[in-house]
């Protein structure tokens, strides 16, 4: 109960916000291209879906819609719908934005636990024009520090990835830290074809994967995390980031220059270090409804309990976004991560997640994730510490939005999960197939309405 009167108390900064601020842009002329827009795609929201068809003609630099960004400079569909708090001042535009879940989360076994936890972020952007391109500033913060923090994080089993008293955290996952993201970028368009991005960050995410999981459309329904969030896009808080892209309107090709050093325990504070890793990353979005990416990082101390063991990390992602009937949204994500750890050798992580809402109102969504995990991931006893199991973990979840309330969408939803073991982990988990669930409360942003050209 602690944790969802937290979460609600958070959401109400944009009611603040909202009762000075127009929810459409001041003017409909067409603004110049601007990929380094607030995302504004993380939320299925029923009409606002229904972009305009895109045209068959090719598309120029001033086409690229300010749906496409996502999570730090990756990209998604530019199907993808759009919501929250809209409004300009002094030559400046602002955007506020968020996704809040307060509920009870139950995880089956000796290994799980029961207790209500908060999770979500908030964030607000704003642009300018400078010189001939333009500089945008954001700040993304977490509850979970004071909403999450129990034993090191939520319940989730089969979950591994990062510490607790100085000991690997396994079962539970870890609270994302008070400050997400805190980023400065610059855009700049050099022709008609061709421009260019900066992106600095003391908290930020790399060129490294896909769009985050608390910000996939394909996800934003589920308030757990991936089990394979440490082979896919655990860098997305990165305590100091440089990223460089030069982009067309259909790829970019990016380069990061990072700390790769996982977050300490204190989930409240700046955890500053030298940059000393690196990653590279492709995205395409060949299709109005499609993205892609590929990527590779090498992070040469990832671990504070294992600093001399590098990680290189290499991923593949496809996301696909798209109306469904008159008033519903239809996006689905599919990941392939690979890590090479240390002496571990080489490990693989597959998921699949989609997300449907049906009519702006009920959503259903789901979630198929394999991950090759050894047992010093999961924090298992000699001699099964340096073996390799495949788990599994299958989702299904259904969601009820209801009528906004000004700029907050509130919904209720709940999730099952059943995850597959094998038999010689059976007398750990004590089943091969434990269970998991969840019953909880969504604050999401409501619709935003736009009138004149989209793209930014």
């Amino acid at each position: 109960m602690r944790s969802a009167l937290l979460i609600l108390s958070f959401w109400a900064l944009p009611w603040v916000a909202g009762a000075q601020a127009s929810q459409e842009p001041q003017s409909s002329e067409p603004a110049p291209a601007e990929p380094s827009a607030p995302a504004m795609g993380h939320h299925e929201h029923g009409a606002m879906a229904h972009e305009a068809a895109p045209s068959s003609e090719p598309m120029s630099m001033s086409g690229i819609p300010m749906m496409r960004n996502a999570s730090g400079t990756a990209w998604q569909p530019d199907a993808s719908p759009h919501a929250g708090l809209h409004w300009s001042a002094a030559g400046w535009d602002f955007m506020f934005h968020g996704l809040l879940f307060g509920g009870y989360d139950w995880q089956s076994g000796s290994r799980g636990g029961h207790e209500p936890v908060g999770i979500g972020w908030l964030m607000l952007m704003a642009d300018h024009d400078v010189g001939p391109g333009r500089f945008g500033a954001r700040v993304m913060l977490s509850p979970e520090p004071f909403t999450a923090q129990h034993h090191g994080g939520y319940p989730l089993l089969l979950q591994t990835g990062e510490t607790y008293q100085g000991e690997p955290l396994h079962d539970r996952q870890h609270p994302h830290d008070l400050f997400m993201e805190v980023a400065a970028t610059y855009t700049q368009t050099l022709s008609r074809d061709w421009g260019f991005q900066l992106y600095a960050a003391p908290a930020g995410e790399p060129a490294l994967g896909p769009v985050a999981f608390p910000h996939r459309l394909s996800a934003s329904s589920d308030p757990l995390a991936v089990i394979g969030h440490h082979w896919e896009d655990s860098t997305h808080i990165s305590f100091g980031v440089l990223t460089a892209g030069l982009f067309t309107p259909m790829a970019k090709l990016e380069a990061s220059w990072f700390n790769g050093r996982e977050p300490d325990e204190n989930r409240k504070d700046f955890d500053l270090r030298k940059l000393d890793s690196y990653s590279l990353r492709l995205s395409i979005n060949p299709a109005h409804e499609v993205s892609a990416q590929l990527s590779y990082g090498y992070l040469p101390s990832h671990d504070a309990l294992h600093p001399d063991e590098p990680l290189h990390r290499m991923t593949a992602s496809a996301m696909y976004h798209r109306p469904f009937g008159s008033d519903g949204h239809w996006a689905t994500t599919a990941v392939l991560g690979h890590n090479v750890e240390g002496d571990h050798g080489g490990s693989n992580a597959f998921l699949l997640e989609t997300n449907l809402d049906l009519d702006g109102r009920n959503v259903v969504f789901g979630r198929a994730e394999y991950v090759q995990k050894t047992g010093h991931d999961l924090v298992l006893p000699e001699p099964l510490d340096e073996e390799r199991f495949g788990v599994s973990n299958l989702v299904l979840g259904y969601l009820r939005n209801f009528e906004p309330l000004g700029p907050v969408l509130p919904g209720v939803g709940v999730r099952a999960a059943v995850n597959l073991v094998p038999s010689a982990l059976e007398s750990t988990y004590g089943s091969r197939t434990p269970v998991g669930g969840m019953v909880y409360l969504r604050l999401a942003s409501a619709p935003m309405q736009h009138s004149g050209h989209m793209a930014h």
